[in-house]
């Protein structure tokens, strides 16, 4: 993991403390972390946009838009997680993470499954 930008859907407040969203489509904030070469480098919280505008596709863009490359959550769809394909973001499960933070250090440490059909929580769990 040289350098990357992870995507983690947040509960309120975000940041490494916060417990991770549920389902990447519906949280209410993202928390960003910049890793590089193993370290964690930046934090930011950015807010998730309104899901009527683009559907589940719309989160896909803004997170893309953002510069974001891996994504690490707890449950989508099929439709979001091949926007995310598409886009070039690597989608991961959090596993047994509570926290941003521990999710991001299993990321680190190359503990997380990645995303695939057989990994989705069905199509209406975005």
């Amino acid at each position: 993991m040289d350098k990357v930008l992870i995507a983690i859907p947040s509960e309120a407040p975000g940041g490494m403390e916060s417990p991770l969203g549920a389902h990447f489509g519906h949280c209410a904030l993202y928390t960003l972390v910049s890793v590089e070469n193993g370290q964690v480098q930046n934090v930011d919280v950015v807010p998730n946009v309104p899901h009527q505008q683009g559907g589940c596709m719309a989160p896909v863009q803004y997170l893309a838009e953002k510069g974001v490359n891996r994504l690490i959550a707890g449950g989508m769809g099929l439709r979001p997680l091949m926007g995310f394909h598409q886009v070039g973001i690597e989608v991961y499960h959090g596993g047994q993470a509570r926290t941003v933070g521990e999710a991001v250090q299993a990321a680190i440490e190359g503990q997380l499954a990645q995303f695939g059909q057989e990994h989705t929580c069905g199509g209406g769990g975005h």
